[in-house]
Parts: structure tokens; sequence; C-alpha cells
């Protein structure tokens, strides 16, 4: 489970404002109103942190971004990345094994667990991506933002005794304050909760969710002035055939750089995975490692946000672009895989609007069509963030706000939709689901599957089961269940193990000179049977398989002790039911 209740805040609120809240949209508006005042002043106040602390470790000039400085001390590039490691080290050391099983993200608390974020272990999550960031490994700080906004608004939604489908959707407001805060990018938040936090929209959730967004933007904006990218300048007049090609081979090529990028991360995780590399020492060594990328360019150290500016608002060589391209991108994935703790958010975008610009130069050298740079930057950030994070409607919003022009938005769009079609139908993964993917996890989004599987075989099946020993006559057995007694009778054999199904009306049909022979000998289903753990899919999945209308639950397949029966007719009908009252969440 990701977060059991609280029981010392479960219910924290009086009963007039929980009722509130339950009954009524305006409730939860004013809860995301809440939300969002206290989401901007956290993101703000880590941000504000992570600065101070690049600053102070890497010797900064006040505001400058670690990312955008030219040079930095050796001593500094690779003893703080290292001591980084080291920390991150002794901190998971020192928690041991108490946040096990406590440390889901919001898309896995949303999809599982109905929205229900455990404190401790998002705090925990927390520290983990502030140290990474603060000692210049190459991850973002957008992760630990949604991380303990998502928390908090969990927590409030159990204070508030709210319903599963409003503690999803108050995680929801969390991420969209976040993102909102982050990148004062109201209307990129909201969608990134729609798409990547909610997995849905719906007209009753687009108030709490804007709310949100909007105030946790205006709160961060009153705190830091630090939001992330400047408007990009694009030189655009028309669209035209020519131009909207460009656009398209941008994002073919964004969206298997994407898949490239999230498969380097996981093949990071596997090298520094080996044995002979100890646990301990990972992080620091991939510290050294970044760090010794930071020596040749500062700009992959850190989220990203000061090279992103650099980069994209002034004339860069091409072969200056293509090696910080290489270069951030293994220092991402890098970093991921040997043990720091972030997100590819930033990355992403950064690594999107370099290849951007590089395709855009590039193209014009040999193409008479002169595609703007400071465009396809934009459209290349947006089609390339759309693969990593699956969310192509946040990212082309997160482009007109950046720029305030409709027509970088529609090459946005373009791309962002490419992007998104290829790596479906390719990959199929974003990069938070490839993760739960590479854990064992099925997770392929935050739609509520958390009611398939605690709708399991165990509460489906029927205990009071009707059994009989296998070497029973058929005579003696229908004198045993004369008819309207059962429908169908469970078989034994000497040793009372599950040895199949016998059906009422089977015994009935026999003639009357096999009426000696062994009841076993009428049984079906000898070797399919249910366990406890099913879930309900796995169940109608196994009625389909096996063409019958009734199996036999046990308890594993050694002992094959029987629990009890499970009919196909009674499995449907739950499972209608369940999706019926999934369906009127909502849609309220």
């Amino acid at each position: 489970m990701a977060a059991l209740p609280t029981r010392a805040f479960e219910r924290f609120f009086p009963f007039w404002l929980r009722t509130f809240v339950r009954t009524r949209e305006a409730g939860l508006a004013l809860c995301a109103l809440v939300i969002g005042v206290v989401s901007g002043a956290l993101v703000a106040l880590i941000a504000n942190a992570a600065q101070f602390l690049h600053e102070v470790l890497f010797a900064l000039p006040v505001d400058q971004r670690l990312s955008a400085t030219v040079s930095i001390e050796l001593w500094r590039a690779l003893v703080f990345p290292v001591g980084g490691g080291f920390l991150l080290s002794a901190v998971v050391w020192l928690a041991g094994t108490r946040f096990k099983g406590r440390m889901a993200d919001a898309i896995e608390a949303n999809a599982l667990h109905g929205g229900r974020l455990s404190i401790g272990g998002s705090l925990y999550i927390t520290l983990q991506t502030f140290i990474s960031n603060a000692c210049g490994a190459s991850v973002g700080l957008e992760a630990a933002y949604t991380q303990v906004c998502c928390a908090l608004s969990s927590v409030l939604g159990r204070g508030l005794a709210a319903r599963r489908a409003d503690m999803r959707l108050l995680v929801a407001c969390g991420a969209a304050g976040a993102i909102s805060a982050a990148f004062g990018a109201p209307l990129a938040g909201a969608f990134y909760a729609f798409e990547v936090v909610l997995g849905a929209y719906a007209v009753a959730s687009l108030v709490p969710v804007v709310a949100s967004a909007i105030v946790a933007s205006l709160v961060s904006g009153m705190m830091t002035h630090r939001h992330g990218p400047l408007p990009v300048l694009t030189d655009f007049n028309a669209a035209t055939g020519a131009f909207f090609g460009h656009v398209f081979i941008l994002g073919v090529i964004c969206a298997f750089g994407s898949i490239l990028l999230m498969q380097g991360v996981a093949l990071a995780e596997r090298v520094f995975s080996h044995r002979r590399a100890p646990v301990v020492l990972r992080p620091a060594l991939g510290g050294l490692i970044v760090g010794g990328f930071g020596l040749v360019t500062p700009q992959v150290l850190g989220a990203g946000h000061g090279a992103f500016e650099l980069n994209l608002m002034q004339s860069v060589p091409l072969g200056m672009l293509a090696g910080l391209i290489v270069l951030k991108g293994l220092a991402s994935a890098i970093s991921l895989g040997s043990g720091f703790r972030g997100g590819l958010f930033f990355a992403s975008l950064l690594i999107g609007g370099l290849l951007g610009r590089l395709y855009a130069e590039t193209a014009n050298l040999y193409t008479p069509f002169n595609f703007p740079a400071g465009l396809a930057a934009i459209a290349g950030m947006a089609a390339f963030g759309t693969g990593v994070l699956g969310a192509p409607v946040s990212m082309t919003v997160l482009a007109l706000e950046i720029t305030g022009d409709f027509h970088v938005t529609a090459a946005a769009l373009a791309a962002s939709a490419l992007s998104a079609l290829i790596v479906r139908e390719t990959f199929g993964y974003s990069f938070a689901t490839w993760r739960f993917h590479l854990r064992g996890e099925t997770i392929r989004g935050p739609h509520d599957v958390g009611w398939v599987r605690q709708l399991n075989v165990a509460r489906l099946m029927r205990k009071d089961v009707r059994t009989v020993p296998g070497d029973v006559t058929v005579a003696v057995a229908r004198d045993m269940f004369p008819p309207g007694v059962t429908k169908q009778i469970v078989a034994l054999d000497s040793l009372g193990r599950y040895a199949g199904i016998v059906l009422a009306a089977d015994l009935s049909a026999v003639s009357p000179d096999q009426a000696q022979q062994p009841v076993a000998d009428l049984a079906g289903q000898r070797d399919v049977w249910l366990l406890p753990g099913m879930t309900i899919r796995e169940t109608l999945d196994m009625f389909e398989a096996s063409e019958t209308d009734v199996l036999a639950v046990i308890d594993d397949a050694e002992t094959r002790r029987v629990l009890g029966v499970v009919t196909e007719s009674h499995a449907l009908r739950r499972y209608g039911e369940e999706l019926e009252r999934r369906n009127r969440e909502f849609s309220k």
C-alpha cells in the first residue's frame, strides 16, 4: 500500500466542513484554493533553497543559474556531486526499510490507491530529490515539487474524509499547483494534472484544478521571479506545407530521441546495479562522472533552466549544440541510473529545445525554406517533453505560455501529437509508467485501476461449497445431492485435494448402467482453478479461456485445498456494478 490512513489526522476537520466538501463542488474548489496557496509557497521555498545552495557550493553570483555559468572550479565540480552522492547514500542507509512500500508517486497513488499518499514517504523522496539537485546532479526538482504538493493534498483529503474520486482530484490539484508554480504556467499545470495525474477530464474537475494552478502560480510569483525559460523570438510569418513538413520531421526525431533517453536511464540502472559496484558507492560514482561532464560544460549540471535560456536565445555553433545534447542526455541517465533521485521533466524540455534548434539550423543550410530556429526550439521542446511525459496538450500550452505566440503553438501541437503517437505505438510508455514497468507493475497511466485489484477472487467467491470424495459412486452422489440442492459439486481426491467440478445436471444424466462408476470420472476443470489473490479481470480471462461457467477457488497449487467457488455470472455482475459506480464518479 502506498499509504495507510493516518489515524491521528483522519477526519480531523469538523463534521459540517467534511459534509460541505463531500456534497458540494464549491467545497472541493475551496480545498483547491488552499492547495494552490500551499503548493505555490512550497515550490518557491524549495526552488530558492536549491538556488541558494548552488550559489554557495559552486561559487555562483546571486541569481546565477548553475547550468548558465561559464565554468566551475575543478574541485567544486568533482567534490560536491561526489559528496552529494555519499550524503544520499547515508540518507538511504539511515532510513533503512522505514519507508518501504510507502514511496508511491502521484500517478501510482491515483492509479492503485485511490489518491492516498504517505506523507513520510513523500518527504523522504523530496529530500532525496533536493539533495540530488543541490549537489549538481543532472536532475530536476519538478519530481520533488509534485511529490510533496500531492502528498499534502492527500493528507488534506484524508482529514476531510474525502471519497475516493475526490481524493484523486485533490491529488491532481496538488500536481497542477506544483507544475504551475514551477514554470509560472497555469494552463500547463492544469493540463498536466488532467493528462498525467488524473488521466481524464470532466467538467466537475475543471474548476478545482484550474483554481489550484492559478493560485499556485500567483503565490510562487510573489515569492520568486525565477519561473523558468524566457520567451523565445520566433520571427515567424506564415505556415506553409514546407513548414509543417519540417515540424513533422522534428516530431519524429524527438519521439525516437525521447525513447532513447528513457532506454538510456534503464541501461544506466542495469550498469550501476552490477554486483561489483557497491550500493553505497553508486551515487558517488555517478556524481564523479557527472562532475566530469560539468568540467566540459557546466550546462549539464542541475535541471538546465539556465542552459535553456543560454542556448535558445543566442547563436550557438552546431557542434556545441550536438555535443550538449549528448552530454545532457548521458548526464541525466547516469544521474538517475546511479541512484540520484529526480525527474526528467526539464531535462526533456532542454534536450528537445536543443534538438529543435540543431535541426532547424542544419536544415536551413541544405533546404531553401527558412525554418525559424526559435520556433523549432519550442516545437522540439514540446515534442520531446511529450515523448517523455506522455502529455501532448500540457506541452502545447506550455509552449503557448512561454511565447504567447499562437503560430508557435500550432507547430508545438503538431509535433507533440506526432511524437505522442510514435511513442505509444513503438514504445508504449511514458517515463513514469516505464519505471513502473521495470519494477514489474502493469500501470499504463493514472486511470483508477486500484479497484480492479481490490475486487479479487477472495471477495467474489462463495464459501458454502459442496464437496464429495472422488471415489464415491455416482449413485451415492445422487442420494447425497438430490436435484435442486446445488448446481455443482467439488470432487476431492483421496488426500482431500481439489480434483475437479461435477455438475449436478451431469449426475442426473448418467444412465443406470453407469451409476456405479466413480463420481471423479464426471469431474471437469481438473487442472483449472482460481487463487484468492486473482483480480476480477484475471478471473474473467480464466472463465473465457476455460469455457466454463463455474471455477473452484483453492489456496495454492501445492496443497489445492478448496476454499470456495466463483460463477461467471456473479463475476460479470460485480464487474458491471463497479464499472457503473466509477462511471458515476467520473460524470457527476
